[in-house]
């Protein structure tokens, strides 16, 4: 990388990104960063702008050889369109002369990079012989973590909990081609959503839902929870019956504590101490030990710049 303009600045296309580089070198790429110093908390706080019809989200991060910023919009009716509910877009810079290198579909990198820094966590924290996941959503990144997380678990079995039958169908056709089984679960089966979480041994909530979606006293001590489906204050996926029972790991405290609603509301609500937060790094670099049966484990991630940086950094240097 000389700094130099180019006279088209190059794009990496989803078919671009997906084929240079693999979840599993995604995750490596994310635990490498953060064993070598990368400081989450030195990126600015992500910047939100409400517009008529959503959120428009700017997330700048910058390492030793790149910055990078992503421009993100959240539109909530888009889905009802046909259109993503989340869309991208990314520009990577040369790091000493701010020349742009590069732009990126943003969305692709988002489902990439959130799911792989889901996985870092999850490898610290679920059983090393997880058989069973539970996953809340049926959308991309519910697709994403269902692929990241069989690449680090012996997974067998994948329960599915949708709105719609559909959707839900999709997803179980991605995980036969992954050779598991795989169980669909409407909301509206309560019963039959308590006991999947009752035995599951790793859950994952990517949902747009502004409340639990399950009651946390069902999740059996011992299994690892990642929620990664907001960023606001005043949204969460997970109650703070589960947020009170486990041990805590977030990206960065002070992101956490700034837009994490699952961890506020807990906080607020007299269910949990702040001072127990573990740090995504301090997990990685000073694991907390081996697998612990005696209480659940919970990964909330809100997403943050410095993780599309890195995945970003690795799309451009990898070769097809």
């Amino acid at each position: 990388m000389n700094g130099q303009p180019s006279k088209q600045l190059p794009w990496f296309s989803e078919l671009d990104i997906t084929s240079r580089v693999s979840v599993s070198s995604a995750i490596a790429a994310i635990e490498t960063a953060l064993k070598n110093g990368q400081n989450p908390a030195a990126d600015p706080a992500r910047t939100v702008v409400q517009a008529r019809h959503g959120q428009l989200l700017l997330m700048p991060s910058e390492s030793a050889r790149s910055l990078g910023v992503k421009i993100a919009s959240v539109t909530p009716e888009n889905p009802g369109r046909g259109l993503p509910r989340i869309q991208a877009i990314y520009l990577m810079l040369d790091s000493h002369t701010l020349t742009p290198l590069a732009l990126m579909d943003g969305t692709t990198l988002t489902s990439l990079r959130t799911s792989a820094v889901s996985a870092v966590a999850a490898n610290c924290l679920a059983s090393k012989d997880a058989k069973n996941l539970l996953v809340f959503g049926s959308g991309p990144q519910a697709r994403s973590h269902i692929v990241a997380m069989k690449s680090i678990r012996p997974l067998k079995h994948v329960s599915i909990v949708a709105t719609t039958q559909p959707k839900a169908e999709e997803l179980a056709e991605l995980v036969t081609t992954l050779g598991m089984t795989s169980s669909i679960i409407l909301r509206s089966e309560t019963a039959r959503m308590r006991d999947a979480v009752g035995t599951a041994d790793l859950i994952v909530c990517a949902t747009t839902s502004v409340t639990p979606v399950f009651d946390g006293q069902y999740v059996r001590n011992g299994a690892c929870v990642v929620a990664v489906g907001s960023h606001e204050p005043a949204v969460r996926e997970v109650d703070a019956s589960l947020v009170e029972r486990s041990r805590v790991v977030v990206e960065d405290t002070a992101t956490a504590l700034r837009e994490s609603g699952d961890i506020i509301m807990a906080i607020e609500e007299g269910r949990f101490d702040a001072t127990a937060l573990i740090s995504l790094t301090d997990l990685v670099n000073s694991p907390i030990g081996s697998f612990d049966p005696t209480r659940p484990f919970l990964f909330k991630s809100s997403g943050m710049a410095w993780e599309d940086l890195i995945v970003a950094e690795l799309v451009f240097h990898s070769d097809r």
